[in-house]
């Protein structure tokens, strides 16, 4: 059960103290919401980032091997995992830029891993199945992928962990992520599908298509049940862990376009889950706008991205660290021996 951070005594003493700072009221936007937000997150008037971690699960999808909605092939997922490993790809370097932990898990690739690889082994399945014919997976694989998720974000936290966000790989995702929009937002699916990773206009149409079959063929009745049926295990695992970590009374920077259709399973499920969570950007997928829309909430960045790997969630944290630090070190009107009245 997630307990809602609404808590009026401390709210008040959280907008009062960010007033009483050496500005004029208001003056720093967007950082005065984000500090009062994890202030009411951290039920403190002065809330830290520790160890901020991005978790990229990956997971591959059955209806990738058919190569009819992607135009990179599935083997892709596990280059990139390997690609992780190694230090290569952009969700390192905006890591390591700024100091951000990472953290690899295989959720469900298509692909044996040696057991001794830098990752975190959680593989519930060989990929899931192509939705064209069945569901993605069954009701207890996806309870297995909730259950794996749940540990290692429990683990995280023990470990000391208090700001959290989620990347993604798997070729394919993107479809999956459309159809969880489509069933969530109730949005037609040609509004929801984008191009991917590089889908031309007849690819995208093509996809439309395929994905609105896909959509007619099931009569789904709860978000768990959408969640097997149209989701890969990485974007399973995402949904359990978002409510984990809100659960733990974690910040959770939420990323882009498939990490959005993962909190729209959880937001279905629990809706107080939008308390934890910041808006890492807007990504440039179509689709994601639109979700961010229907949820209410309002991006930190906007820079024209598309990648996943949980790239947006690794930019904002260094703005989540200066909103709280802004709150905890910034001087008041009375401290600095500033007027205020002159001042505002």
């Amino acid at each position: 059960m997630i307990i809602t951070t609404k808590n009026s005594e401390l709210e008040a003493r959280l907008q009062h103290k960010i007033d009483l700072k050496t500005k004029p009221i208001g003056a720093l936007g967007m950082l005065e919401k984000i500090a009062f937000q994890i202030g009411c997150i951290q039920q403190t008037e002065t809330p830290v980032i520790t160890q901020p971690t991005i978790v990229v699960f990956a997971g591959d999808h059955g209806i990738a091997a058919k190569g009819e909605v992607n135009p990179f092939p599935q083997e892709v997922t596990s280059q990139m995992v390997y690609n992780f490993v190694q230090g290569g790809a952009a969700i390192n370097v905006l890591s390591t830029t700024n100091d951000v932990h990472l953290k690899v898990v295989d959720a469900g690739v298509n692909h044996t891993f040696d057991k001794d690889i830098a990752i975190t082994h959680a593989k519930v399945a060989m990929g899931t199945k192509n939705y064209q014919h069945v569901p993605a997976m069954t009701l207890e694989e996806l309870k297995t992928a909730f259950q794996h998720a749940e540990t290692i974000v429990t683990d995280l936290h023990k470990e000391g962990v208090n700001t959290i966000g989620f990347g993604e790989m798997g070729i394919g995702n993107t479809s999956s992520a459309s159809l969880l929009m489509s069933y969530f937002t109730q949005t037609p699916i040609a509004s929801c599908v984008g191009s991917g990773t590089g889908l031309d206009q007849n690819g995208i149409s093509k996809k439309q298509r395929i994905l609105t079959e896909v959509y007619q063929k099931y009569d789904i009745q709860n978000p768990k049940e959408a969640l097997a049926t149209f989701g890969g295990f990485e974007i399973a695992m995402i949904t359990a862990a978002i409510l984990k970590a809100a659960e733990l009374k974690m910040t959770i920077a939420i990323d882009g376009f498939i990490v959005t259709a993962a909190l729209l399973a959880a937001h279905a499920m629990q809706p107080n889950v939008l308390d934890y969570c910041l808006f890492a950007h807007t990504s440039n997928e179509q689709g994601h706008i639109k979700m961010l829309d229907f949820l209410n909430v309002q991006p930190i960045l906007s820079l024209g991205l598309r990648l996943g790997e949980g790239t947006g969630a690794a930019l904002a944290i260094p703005i989540l660290r200066a909103s709280v630090n802004f709150l905890k070190d910034m001087a008041s009107f009375e401290s600095a021996g500033v007027s205020s009245e002159t001042a505002n």
